[in-house]
């Protein structure tokens, strides 16, 4: 290693694994926005939580900035290293170390995929309910770094309220136990929920301890095609009346279109401008006769125009793909992505200021948006022309985001529902939070991390 800096860090810690291959620091340096050319120093990839802090404490020495790693699958670009931090990547501490039966807990490393998770609880009769497309690639330390929700906050909740207690390696390569899996703890600050969704800019979870619960009755998946956007809160109002709904999604027909050209195989004939996937509790005759009986009404209404409920589990996880894949599907066109929230109750009047704006901003251009309807969740997927340079296209995008932040402080809503802040959104963030919150934010990142070593940058635009 020719960086002296290196050199120290091999000599403090001759077991650790660090990467300085062109390659290594290309695929280490950067998350899936793709909007940053990687340039980190190097890529540490500890072993232990010793190590952790061995690294943080190196890293104040000589003034190296650190940013922590799991997946990368994050779209605000939280991950990425450009400019000469040293990668901090968990994926090697990725064990499942604990179960109690008693709590029904299971303690795992932050580096363990959320796949595996749901493969541990599973394996004791439980389910870690926490659930999205990429559950395969992302880690549990990145979906508490941004409070991560999916496809069933609906039914669960977010990360935040299956996070029993967290261990965390501070800026200062203290370590400190979060809560310690207690139900019950009225000690003072509950610092654990501090560091869910603070993007790795507070300290480098290393374990987490997660609540598990018992796996929801049988249940069904129905997809629906819808005439017209109103219909789709009248349709959800109706069926949340109804149902016990474990979620309940919607998409476009260019949506639809995108993942049909992926390979997936449509489930409704004809063309339709909405449709929502939802799966509900049908564990019996009476709740299935009551979704029949849902679905018969919102058609009198003339709120659906067609729909199908699934009559296997092979079926219900096609009509899932017909959502899942979206994001999938979109990437080879490496869309700019919005992720936006409002209030239930403001999901009406904002998507129609939302469309309004899309339409009149973005004339020529493509726009896929779907989301989590049932807790006010928005995805905007904006696909860049063959024809236009990238610079100039994320300077349009921009401008609109400015725009469309603008739409959503009127509406009390948030620029970022569950992927983060990071790069991407951070001069957004004084139309979501207040100035004195800012500043509380930021001062409290100062206690955290006196040196302001870990993922400066993201989050706020003056660290």
């Amino acid at each position: 290693m020719s960086d002296p800096r290196l050199a120290q860090l091999a000599r403090s810690l001759p077991q650790l694994r660090v990467l300085t291959a062109a390659d290594d620091l290309a695929h280490y340096g950067r998350d899936w926005t793709r909007r940053w050319t990687p340039a980190p120093l190097a890529i540490a990839l500890p072993a232990t939580t010793e190590e952790v802090q061995a690294i943080v404490r190196w890293a104040n020495q000589q003034q190296v900035a650190i940013v922590p790693s799991g997946g990368r699958t994050g779209l605000s670009g939280g991950a990425v290293a450009a400019n000469g931090e040293l990668v901090l990547s968990l994926q090697r501490m990725n064990r499942v170390l604990d179960f109690d039966a008693v709590d029904r807990t299971l303690t795992v490393q932050a580096g363990a995929t959320l796949h595996a998770v749901h493969e541990a609880a599973r394996g004791h009769g439980l389910i870690y309910p926490v659930d999205f497309a990429a559950r395969g690639s992302c880690s549990i330390g990145g979906n508490i770094a941004t409070n991560a929700g999916g496809i069933r906050v609906i039914r669960y909740g977010n990360t935040r309220e299956w996070i029993a207690g967290l261990t965390v390696v501070n800026g200062s390569g203290e370590l400190l136990e979060l809560n310690r899996g207690l139900i019950k703890n009225s000690s003072g600050y509950d610092l654990r929920q501090l560091l869910i969704g603070s993007e790795g800019t507070l300290g480098i979870v290393v374990e987490a301890t997660l609540k598990l619960t018992d796996p929801p009755p049988s249940s069904q998946v129905m997809l629906l095609a819808l005439p017209d956007m109103d219909a789709l809160m009248q349709v959800f109002a109706l069926f949340r009346s109804r149902l016990a709904l474990q979620a309940f999604e919607f998409f476009t027909d260019q949506a639809l279109n995108h993942v049909l050209a992926h390979g997936a195989q449509r489930a409704i004939d004809g063309d339709h401008p909405y449709y929502v996937v939802t799966e509900f509790d049908a564990a019996d005759e009476p709740a299935r006769d009551a979704a029949l009986a849902a679905f018969e009404q919102a058609m009198e209404h003339g709120w659906v125009s067609d729909g199908v409920i699934a009559q296997s589990q092979a079926q219900a996880a096609a009509l899932w793909r017909l959502r899942e894949d979206i994001t999938e599907s979109l990437a080879p066109r490496r869309p700019y992505k919005n992720d936006v929230s409002v209030r239930i109750s403001q999901v009406p009047a904002f998507l129609h200021a939302m469309q309004a704006l899309l339409t009149r901003e973005y004339p020529d251009i493509e726009v896929i948006w779907f989301g989590h309807i049932g807790d006010g969740n928005l995805h905007i997927n904006v696909l860049c022309p063959q024809d236009m340079a990238e610079d100039a296209f994320i300077a349009q995008c921009e401008h609109v985001t400015r725009l469309l932040a603008d739409t959503l402080q009127r509406h009390g809503g948030s620029i970022s529902a569950e992927h983060g802040i990071g790069l991407v959104k951070r001069a957004y963030l004084p139309c979501t939070r207040s100035a004195a919150e800012i500043a509380m934010m930021q001062g409290v990142r100062r206690v955290f991390d006196p040196n302001g070593i870990l993922n400066p940058g993201k989050l706020f635009v003056r660290d």
